[in-house]
Order: structure tokens, then sequence, then C-alpha cells
């Protein structure tokens, strides 16, 4: 069996309605499933940039690549290499009850570099944006004091220096 490895597609496509339904068609039919999705404007309102994150082998991915490059509406597609850039938005609300563990709490978010965006006398709903490794150790140190939500955007890629996804 080949070995399976977290790869990120990214792909510029016509801003349009069934864009995304065809490409998430396209990943079913395949019998992949995305691991994450994550769609927005770019610097140009007509194009979208998708950013995909799938579990794969080198060949499979590759495959996909090509598949997804044949659709009518992509006009780019890349797979990202390990230099990529990857952040994602987290949003947790955490119950806290008291002054101390609010304060428990708060610290845990400066050390994080999180932002405080609502607070309540019984929750603190916290955003952080970060690669896999850090929002997962933050809502590790979050889990005891019981996440009431929790909101991920998935991640969203881009190359170092010169590398676009045009080249």
């Amino acid at each position: 069996m080949a070995d399976l490895k977290r790869y990120t597609i990214a792909a510029l496509m016509d801003n349009e309605a069934g864009v995304l339904s065809q490409i998430a068609h396209l990943f079913s039919r395949k019998g992949y499933n995305i691991e994450t999705i994550a769609a927005g404007w770019t610097e140009d309102p007509n194009v979208t940039r998708l950013t995909i994150e799938i579990i794969s082998d080198d060949a499979h991915v590759k495959l996909l690549c090509n598949q997804l490059r044949k659709l009518v509406p992509i006009r780019s597609v890349k797979l990202l290499n390990d230099n990529a850039v990857r952040r994602e938005l987290v949003l947790i609300k955490v119950k806290a009850e008291n002054r101390d563990i609010r304060g428990e709490i708060i610290q845990i978010g400066n050390i994080f570099r999180a932002s405080i965006i609502d607070i309540t006398p019984e929750t603190i709903t916290l955003s952080l944006i970060g690669d896999e490794t850090k929002t997962a150790a933050f809502e590790d140190l979050l889990r005891e004091f019981k996440i009431i939500e929790l909101a991920r955007t998935g991640i969203v890629a881009i190359e170092r220096g010169t590398d676009t996804i045009l080249n």
C-alpha cells in the first residue's frame, strides 16, 4: 500500500455559482474525503482561490490535480510544497464561570497570541490564527476548561517567495 500523507492543493477558479459543487463531486466520485476546504476572493473579484487538503498518496493526488485542471471554471491548480505558509482561523468559546478561571484562560490566550473577541460572566470566546500544531495545542489546553463551541475555517495556504499558483 502506498504511503498516505496530507497534501494541500491550491486552485484559482471563476467566481461563479456551482463551481465548488463540481469540485466536491469530483473528489467524492474518486473516493476521496476533503479534510479541509477554504474558498475566498482574490485580488481579482472574478476569481476565487480554493485551498483543499486531502490525505492521499503521491500518484493519486497528482491524478486529482489533473482532473481538477480539466474542469472548465478552473484557471490554475498547484500542489503546494512543504515550504508553503499554512494558516487556519479557530474560534473557541470556553466556559469561564469565575474570575480565576477567566484569568487562566486569558493567560493561555496571551501565550498563544490569541484575541479575546467576546466575554460574558460565564464564557470567553477567543480567536487564534496559526498552523495546525499551534491551533491543536491551544485547543488541547482549553479542553480542561470545557469548550462550549468551536469553529475552524480550514487551512489557507500560499507559497513563500516569488512562487505563485500561476507558476
